[in-house]
């Protein structure tokens, strides 16, 4: 039996004892103009809304007349899909009103570009697909989806990972929030180009999970053309241990959480199998599992444990389900602070739609909710013996046959051990259900849109413009002196190419130049200013002036900033002139030393290293050298000054 142990306690050994395969299937989205089947402008994101359209989702068939499992479980929930849609970021088409537009050039050709970095097999000819969709993240209930290259590899230390395919799709919906037989979306980010890479299963330790999806990271973008920031790269991964299935996690949004999640994952999957075993070992088999229940809410109904008593007081009911010759396993643990208990809460939650937790208690576990009398009564209403364990769920009457057909379907699964899932990833590193793992019949040939050439010409073309891979581009900027984590930032920033123009200008500076183009521009995105209004000519200008000396370089960032914020208003020395960010003099600088120093007397510290970082803290207080002095020799004078002077014994 395998006891939980943390993911740092963990040797490497262990997951090739268990047997760990995992997988990944990253999606990013390409910095376009347009979306991928319409006009739509690309990457307007927005939290106000024009107009609400409500919509329910029906499964159709596939062309071999079967329903997707998928499906018909989201058909089960019977939720109600509002969309919240602005004017300006959606049309028709996204509705299924109209007709698709031809697929989008520009997103075609960066995404032959990510595979030709992938080293795929490209395709010749693009077909497009639809996927269906019933969670409502889409509101046409489909995805349209194409494969551009198959049967590709990117390099990790001293191997090969495989990549299976790079597909080209329309990005779905963002959630604003679920709840009961409610989901909402905001429609903004529909439709907008993603390209999805799916590696084969061949990482075998949570760290080789996240090191690969760093490598798949930087070669999108070594492209310079794909979308960051919050959204706009989710991973999918996929794990598995020996004798469990693949189950999927679904929507991981940084790359740090990867190590934990498919820890835990092992862990839960392990734990499951434990419980398969004692099922065969106690001879329970599906079959023998009934889909049985008995009102017991007027058993319960004087209960202290204020979740019941409060949604028996608002009218709903209560029901005990009996799992024959189950006692004991519903208190098994899956992971940290998780137990088979709570894999079965999840269904409850997600299918019926009784998502106030608690939402079910059981018999295994007693503590601190229902008395042992009303446990007994519980008991004795459902007919369980020793050996049986008793689920007991509450919510409304029209939730509650399809809770209780969870109940035993979610014990049904765990006589054949781990169920094929797509999970969703909690902050702590743990997962739940989220639905069945989708087939193949959810998939079928798109038949608004005729089959589209890509021609050699093109591919070649493409390959003549591909960017330098991003561990050499890292590795050549660590030869010419940058440091380690700056060469790192900057290998992957877009705009390295802009620092290869840029540095020969101003050779003196490039350690700078790396940290201001890597960091202060990624710092300016984040507060949401348009970077890109600050264009390579005012940059080149700016370091004009920096060599002539006529600027210090530590003017550049509030250079920078104020173009992101103001546009063309001025080249740099006019700008700096109007902030005041000229070099100062030495008598400028002597007079706001002399300045910090009387307010801030040395005598009052007790050494000199502590009266130094006084004094240039009050200075940078002062803003009148900020950016028109050299840091490094105001802090020389600064500290000549102060240890002259001497600190208080």
């Amino acid at each position: 039996m395998h006891q939980y142990t943390s993911l740092e306690e963990t040797p490497r050994e262990w997951y090739e004892e268990v047997g760990l395969m995992s997988g990944l299937e990253i999606h990013q989205q390409l910095l376009t103009r347009k979306k991928l089947f319409c006009r739509c402008p690309a990457g307007r994101y927005s939290r106000e809304w024009d107009a609400e359209i409500l919509r329910h989702m029906r499964p159709t068939l596939s062309e071999l007349g079967e329903y997707d499992g998928t499906a018909l479980m989201e058909f089960r929930t019977r939720k109600q899909i509002v969309y919240h849609i602005h004017k300006e970021t959606v049309c028709t088409y996204e509705f299924d009103d109209t007709p698709p537009f031809e697929i989008n050039e520009e997103a075609v050709d960066i995404a032959i570009e990510i595979a030709l970095l992938l080293n795929l097999k490209m395709v010749s000819e693009l077909h497009i697909a639809r996927k269906q969709y019933l969670d409502g993240s889409i509101p046409t209930g489909f995805q349209r989806t194409t494969i551009l290259g198959v049967d590709g590899w990117i390099p990790y230390r001293d191997r090969r990972i495989g990549i299976i395919q790079l597909g080209l799709e329309e990005d779905a919906c963002r959630e604003v929030s679920d709840v009961g037989h409610v989901r909402t979306y905001i429609t903004d980010r529909l439709g907008m180009p993603l390209v999805e890479t799916v590696t084969a299963p061949e990482m075998h330790t949570p760290w080789d999970v996240a090191g690969v999806a760093q490598v798949l990271r930087r070669l999108a973008r070594a492209t310079g053309r794909v979308r960051t920031g919050p959204g706009a790269a989710r991973e999918d991964v996929n794990v598995s241990v020996r004798g469990g299935r693949r189950c999927e996690i679904k929507g991981v949004s940084s790359i740090r959480r990867i190590p934990l999640l498919v820890h835990n994952e092992a862990f839960r999957q392990l734990g499951l199998l434990q419980i398969k075993d004692e099922l065969a070992q106690r001879g329970v088999r599906p079959e023998a599992l009934e889909v049985k229940w008995v009102d017991v809410t007027e058993r319960i109904g004087r209960t202290r444990y204020w979740p019941v008593l409060q949604a028996l007081r608002e009218g709903q009911r209560a029901r005990a389900v009996p799992l024959r010759r189950c006692a004991g396993l519903l208190r098994h643990p899956i992971g940290p602070g998780r137990s088979f208990l709570q894999e079965v809460s999840d269904r409850v939650s997600v299918v019926a739609c009784i998502d106030q937790h608690p939402n079910v208690l059981s018999t295994d576990v007693t503590d601190g909710n229902l008395s042992a009398d009303e446990w007994q009564a519980v008991r004795r209403a459902a007919g369980a013996g020793a050996q049986d364990a008793v689920v007991v769920v509450w919510g409304p009457v029209d939730d509650l046959q399809t809770a209780c057909e969870e109940i035993v379907g979610r014990m049904r699964l765990a006589c054949d051990g781990v169920p094929n899932e797509t999970r969703q990833a909690l902050a702590d590193g743990t997962t739940c259900f989220e639905r069945v793992l989708p087939g193949a019949d959810r998939m079928y040939p798109d038949t608004d849109l005729p089959p589209k050439k890509l021609p050699d010409e093109r591919v070649e073309r493409m390959r003549t413009r591909l960017p330098e891979l991003p561990w050499h581009r890292r590795q050549r900027y660590v030869e010419a002196g940058l440091p380690e984590q700056v060469a790192e930032r900057l290998s992957v920033s877009p705009r390295a190419a802009l620092f290869d123009r840029l540095a020969p200008r101003a050779p003196r500076h490039a350690g700078r130049l790396a940290t201001l183009l890597a960091d202060h521009f990624r710092w300016l995105q984040r507060k949401g200013l348009p970077v890109e209004r600050v264009d390579e000519a005012f940059l080149e200008k700016a370091l004009g002036l920096v060599e002539a000396g006529a600027l210090r370089f530590e003017a550049l960032p509030a250079l920078v900033e104020h173009r992101a914020r103001h546009g063309h208003d001025g080249g740099p020395e006019e700008v700096a002139g109007r902030l005041g960010l000229r070099p100062a003099g030495d008598a400028e600088v002597a007079e706001a030393i002399a300045a910090a120093t009387a307010e801030l007397p040395a005598s009052s510290f007790r050494d000199a290293e502590t009266a130094w970082r006084a004094t240039m803290g009050r200075l940078m207080k002062m803003k009148k050298l900020r950016g028109r002095v050299d840091g490094a020799a105001l802090g020389a004078r600064v500290r000549e000054l102060v240890g002259g002077q001497g600190g208080r014994p």
